[in-house]
Order: structure tokens, then sequence, then C-alpha cells
């Protein structure tokens, strides 16, 4: 359910770490409290004048939600390796993590409630104006598997949502018998798993039993636009999906321990090239299901286009090429794909993507500059460019492609009418000023955390002109309004063991509600 009597912008109210409600002997076990609102902060790094008159003139020119890293997760799926979150504190296992998290089951009824908080999210502070647009930067599911994307579709789509796989009937790792004392089994004894003892999780008998249950979903009430995200293309986000994998998939064998002779040295290699390996230890019987089938890069553009397209088209589908642009009014969104298809989580931009990307940039530019520094004038009109992607700056470092960061920023620099890059991937609120060496005007970088973890927020975003004439970025950072399995859902994310109410994952105030000036492009 969502109350009507709590506002979900955290200019008003905001959401942490309140009183204990029940200690362990590493951590206490908290409740989300309701915290004063956080206000806007204004950030003048790529400003142009240091006027302090950031109110609205104008028309408004793009209101949107960015939302990103929702992991619809099959739990119960053969194909997860719970096993290695046993190896937290092993750096050499650090890309492999998080493999499994408490609040797991609860993923789509998060989704679900923050969708109905869009629905119902009203007008922006700054501008006044309603959302016209949810932009989705990957990430959408968590083992690229076809039953997860089917609910994905439904959760903002509109439709029935099926959380349980395989029979009926919850079957995976947090079981009161499942092998194994560090997941949280809220169906167990008292005290009998890490998380209750160390982290003071609760017993909360019943809890999974409700998950698993099919509900309906309202869908967005607004266009929302897709990207493809490393999650969405390899195994638990780094692995190939190989014909092994593929086989293990819909097939009934769990692994619950890792396979003989495993070198942590070779650990993250292993799994990135041959995540089957990970299938050869100990293991238990598990109902198959053929839902829980892979998915390629062509059946998630088909399935989008096929429920309405947000952004992809036909020949998205026809070329499998997941990179596209899509004009509203006078802004234009250009989604990148950044996903390697070589496995490992981070990512990558080939060289033809970026010559794309150059045309499309060129298609709504004035003027612009070359790479040896000239200025070329087309006969083009002017457009605002935001740019979307799952991988940011800092992760478009994949070792198996292209390391192309900075030649994607320095292309983005030439085009002066590129203002907001929006990104996901890293689970951080974080945003940077990307300003050229040559006198660029620069544009911001603004990443956005998981629905997933902490603090299981959106970001609505507000553009548009201030009153002294310079271009105005507002952001609000969103909470749903959850109660019941969604409310248990996010207290969950926020006492988890590395990335909870005391990490850096929600960012500093300069990296969530803040108003990012820069000067006109035109």
């Amino acid at each position: 359910m969502t109350s009507a009597s709590r506002t979900v912008l955290t200019s008003a109210k905001r959401l942490g770490a309140g009183p204990t409600i029940r200690a362990g002997s590493r951590a206490s076990y908290r409740a989300v409290a309701e915290l004063p609102g956080e206000p806007h902060i204004v950030r003048r790094d790529l400003a142009s004048s240091p006027s302090n008159d950031v109110a609205l003139s104008g028309a408004t020119i793009a209101c949107l939600v960015h939302i990103t890293d929702l992991h619809v997760t099959d739990a119960q799926s053969p194909a997860r390796f719970e096993f290695v979150n046993r190896y937290w504190e092993d750096s050499r296992f650090r890309e492999l993590l998080t493999m499994q998290r408490p609040q797991e089951m609860l993923n789509t009824h998060a989704i679900a409630a923050m969708v109905r908080a869009i629905n119902n999210l009203g007008v922006a502070p700054l501008t006044g104006e309603a959302p016209r647009i949810v932009a989705m930067t990957g990430d959408s599911v968590d083992n690229a598997q076809r039953n997860e994307l089917t609910n994905f579709l439904a959760l903002f789509n509109g439709g029935t949502v099926r959380p349980d796989s395989g029979a009926p009937g919850y079957d995976g790792v947090q079981k009161p018998d499942w092998p194994g004392d560090i997941y949280w089994k809220p169906d167990g004894a008292d005290g009998a798993d890490l998380f209750q003892s160390a982290l003071g999780f609760p017993l909360r008998p019943g809890v999974l039993e409700e998950a698993i249950k099919a509900f309906a979903s309202d869908g967005l009430s607004v266009p929302w636009l897709g990207c493809y995200g490393n999650h969405e293309e390899v195994c638990q986000g780094v692995g190939i999906i190989t014909p092994a994998l593929e086989a293990a998939m819909t097939a009934g064998r769990k692994p619950v321990g890792p396979p003989p002779g495993l070198d942590p040295d070779r650990a993250v290699e292993t799994f990135t090239d041959n995540p089957e390996t990970f299938m050869a230890g100990e293991a238990i019987e598990v109902p198959s299901d053929p839902e829980r089938r892979p998915i390629s890069r062509g059946e998630f553009i088909d399935a989008h286009v096929r429920s309405g397209g947000h952004g992809f088209s036909p020949r998205n589908v026809d070329d499998e090429l997941a990179y596209y642009m899509h004009d509203a009014g006078i802004v234009r969104f250009i989604t990148l794909d950044t996903v390697c298809d070589a496995g490992g989580a981070d990512g990558t931009v080939a060289p033809p993507q970026l010559h794309w990307l150059e045309q499309r940039l060129e298609e709504v530019h004035s003027s612009f500059t070359t790479r040896d520094g000239s200025i070329v004038r087309t006969s083009n009109s002017d457009h605002y460019v935001v740019v979307l992607s799952h991988h940011g700056f800092d992760s478009l470092s994949n070792p198996r492609g292209e390391q192309n960061a900075g030649e994607l920023v320095e292309l983005l620099l030439r085009f002066g009418n590129v203002v907001l890059w929006l990104n996901g991937h890293s689970h951080y609120n974080r945003i940077a000023a990307r300003a050229g060496e040559r006198g660029e005007r620069g544009f911001w970088e603004v990443t956005t955390g998981s629905l997933v973890d902490w603090p299981c927020q959106a970001r609505l975003v507000e553009i548009f002109q201030t009153a002294d004439g310079q271009l105005a970025i507002g952001c609000t950072m969103v909470d749903h309004d959850g109660e019941g399995l969604a409310g248990l859902h996010r207290e969950l994310a926020g006492n988890g063991l590395y990335g909870g109410f005391d990490s850096a994952r929600a960012g500093t105030p300069a990296d969530r509600n803040v108003i990012l000036l820069l000067p006109p492009p035109f």
C-alpha cells in the first residue's frame, strides 16, 4: 500500500537509521526513521556567474525521473552462486559480490512501490512540473533470465508479477534447512544464522511465503526508456553464459558450495569465462523451470519493442544494437550500450558506437567543435542533449573491451548542447562536473544509486533556465512510500553488512538534492 500522508520527496522528509530494534554481536539492527528534509545545494562547479538567483525563468525544459539497477531477481535460480558470499573479506572475490542479499525476495515489491510513488509524485519542487518521462539505465534484472525480464516488464508496463519460480513455494537459500548459516533465514530458529546472531536481524515467520505470491503492478503512468546493463547480458553481472551454463539454468541442480580446488587468485577470471565451473561442488536438487532460460541482447530489445518500444525500434531488433536516440520536444535523449560482451562487470563503448554517437550529436547542434579544435557551423536546430547509459565514467574500464571513457568524454565535450549524463551501475549516488581542458562549457554526470540497495531511491530531475540566464539541473531524491514487504525490503537493505545505513552508498548531500548550474548552451 502507499500512504498519501507522507511525501516521497526527500526535500520534505528523508529516511535514515532509527532506533535499535535488536542487538547482535557485531552490529545492531535498526529501524528506518523519518528525518528532517534535505534542502537543495547549489553547485557552481561549471557556472559562468556567481549569482544566487536560481528561480525558474520561462518554460521548463524537461522533468523526468531517473531510476536504475532494479535487479528483478529470481532468488531461487540454480544459476546463482550465493555461497560465494562466504568470501566477503577476501578482496580477490570483490567483483563477484554481492551474490545474495537478505532483501532480494522482496525486490519486486519494492519496485512496485516505487512505480506507485512515481505515479503519485505530483509536481516537482523547483519547476512545479509533473514528470513527463522515466529514464531507466540498466540492470533491470539480476541474472539475464527470461522470467526476470517478464516480471520487470509487468512491473513497469502493468500486469501480473510472479516472484516465485520452479515449483510452487519458496525453495532457496533462506529456507530454515538450507545448508549454511551465512543467509538470513526469517523462518529459522532464533539466532541460527549469522545475520541474526551477528547483525541482530529479527525472525519474520511467513515473510517468504507472502513474498512469493503473485500480485498486480499498476505500471508507470508516463512513458519510460529502457537501457541494457551487464546483468542483462552475463550471469550475475559477470560470467559469460556458456552452453553448459545455459543448460544448467533451466535444470534442477543447485550448487551450495565451491568447486573442488577453487583457486582464489583466479576465481574472478574462472567465473567470467566459465561460470558453470562453480556448479561442480556440493549441490542439492531443486525444481527446474524452463522460464529461467537466458535472454540475448536481441530478445531483450525485442521484448521492449513488443511492449511499447521504450526507446527501442524495430531497427534495433534487426541490428541487435541496444543504443538509440529519443527526441522529446527540445531534448534529445541518447541511450548508449556500455555492456562488454566478453564478460566482466565493468563497461566499454566500441568505436562504431562512438561514431554513431557523434552523428546523432551533430544532428542537434547548430555548431560544434571538431577533433582538431575548429568550429563547424550547420543548419541544424539546437536541442539539449541528455545521455543515458548503464556505466559511468569511472566504470568504463573493462579490461576485456575498449577502455575509452576518456575518448567518450572528449567527444561529449566537443558538443556544447550536452548538459547531462545519467547512469548507474555503482549503486552509489554521485555527481561529478565534467569540464574540458580547452575551455569547453562542460556537463554534469549524475549517477543514481540502486533501488535494490540502500537507500533504495530514484532521482527526480528538472532542467530549466534560471532568472539570471543560467541553465539549471535540479535533482531531488525520491523514496518509495511502500509499507509491508516494500518497507521491510528497505529496512533489510539499511541493515546490510557492507552497504547499509553507515555505508557511502547514499552519497554526500552534494550528491543528492542539488541544483547544478551551467552556462546556457544556446
